[in-house]
């Protein structure tokens, strides 16, 4: 299994001695998106960038790997929001790398399912031990519920 996407540039009005950031993402499923660098960065606030699009993948991959848990365990999810945050520090070789992802989870069960901390516990667990992106970063990630 592979997975694509395009990123175009190209050169556009900004200020003088600067490049303008703002770029678009074609991805293989037909979406495109708007982006550009953080505004600390030079970038367009307007615009997602790329540590967002990393917390995205990350929070995504975990909704979704905890969402196939509870279905597997006959436990109706009714909704799951997820207000997660990135931390941009330097890494062990002094390089500047985001250094932290927290993802801060919000399940609510179907009304007359009851799920006790413990289980909920395991299933974020084993949620974050099978993500595909979690697998993939070197960053410290931390799931607070």
């Amino acid at each position: 299994m592979s997975f694509s996407l395009t990123t175009l540039w190209t050169t556009q009005e900004s200020t003088e001695g600067e490049f303008n950031r703002d770029h678009a993402i074609e991805f293989g499923s037909g979406q495109t998106v708007q982006a550009s660098s953080a505004p600390e960065y030079k970038g367009n606030q307007s615009k997602i960038n790329p540590e967002e699009q990393l917390l995205a993948a990350l929070s995504s991959c975990h909704m979704l790997t905890f969402l196939t848990i509870a279905h597997l365990k006959r436990l109706p999810v009714e909704s799951y929001t997820d207000n997660a945050s990135a931390i941009l520090g330097k890494n062990s070789a002094g390089k500047i790398a985001i250094v932290k992802l927290i993802l801060q989870p919000k399940i609510i069960f179907q009304q007359g399912v009851e799920v006790s901390a413990e289980v909920l516990e395991k299933i974020h667990e084993k949620a974050h031990a099978n993500c595909f992106i979690a697998n993939s970063l070197s960053a410290e990630i931390e799931v607070v519920y």
